[in-house]
C-alpha cells in the first residue's frame, strides 16, 4: 500500500472512532467534561460561589455523608458562598487523572475524580488553621441544549 492510502485509512479508522452514527464526537465532549472540572478548580480558588454553581442543572443532587439532598441555585449559592467565604484554598489537585465516560448516545456523562485539598480556615480563637484532605467523588452530567449540567454529585473523603 502507498503511503497516501494508508495515511487516509488511518485517518478513517481514527475519524470513526471518534464519532458514532448520532453525531457524538467523544473527544469533543470529554474536551467539555474537562474543561468544567477546570472551571470548577477556578471557581475554588477565586472562591467564586455563582462561578461553581453555574454548570450545576437546576435540582442538584447529592449524595454525602451518609445522606442524599437535592438543592436548588439558590441553596448551592448560599451553601458555597458560605464555604467560600470560610476558607482559602492552598491546594485543589487531581491524584490521579479523571476518569470520563459516557453513555452510547452521548446524552450522559460521568467523571470520576480523586483530588487532595489543602486549605487555610481560622479556628474559634481566630488562629490559622490547614487541613489537608482526600476526596473522591463522582459527578454525573446531562447534555441539555447542547451544554453539559452536573446533576448528581456523590462524594466521599479519607
Amino acid at each position: 500500500m502507498n503511503r497516501n492510502i494508508s495515511f487516509a485509512l488511518f485517518m478513517v479508522i481514527i475519524f470513526c472512532s471518534c464519532h458514532n452514527s448520532n453525531g457524538f464526537d467523544k473527544q469533543k465532549e470529554t474536551q467539555a467534561i474537562t474543561a468544567i472540572l477546570q472551571h470548577e478548580r477556578k471557581a475554588h480558588f477565586d472562591r467564586n460561589a455563582d462561578l461553581f454553581i453555574s454548570t450545576f442543572a437546576d435540582s442538584m443532587l447529592s449524595v454525602n455523608r451518609g445522606k442524599v439532598s437535592m438543592t436548588t441555585p439558590e441553596e448551592n449559592k448560599e451553601r458555597f458562598g458560605k464555604y467560600f467565604g470560610s476558607v482559602k484554598f492552598i491546594k485543589w489537585d487531581d491524584v490521579a487523572a479523571p476518569i470520563i465516560r459516557f453513555s452510547d448516545d452521548g446524552s450522559l456523562a460521568y467523571a470520576i475524580i480523586q483530588k487532595q485539598v489543602i486549605l487555610s480556615t481560622t479556628d474559634s480563637g481566630g488562629k490559622p488553621v490547614t487541613d489537608t484532605t482526600d476526596y473522591a467523588w463522582a459527578s454525573v452530567y446531562r447534555k441539555k441544549e447542547g451544554k453539559w449540567e452536573g446533576e448528581c454529585n456523590i462524594s466521599t473523603n479519607k
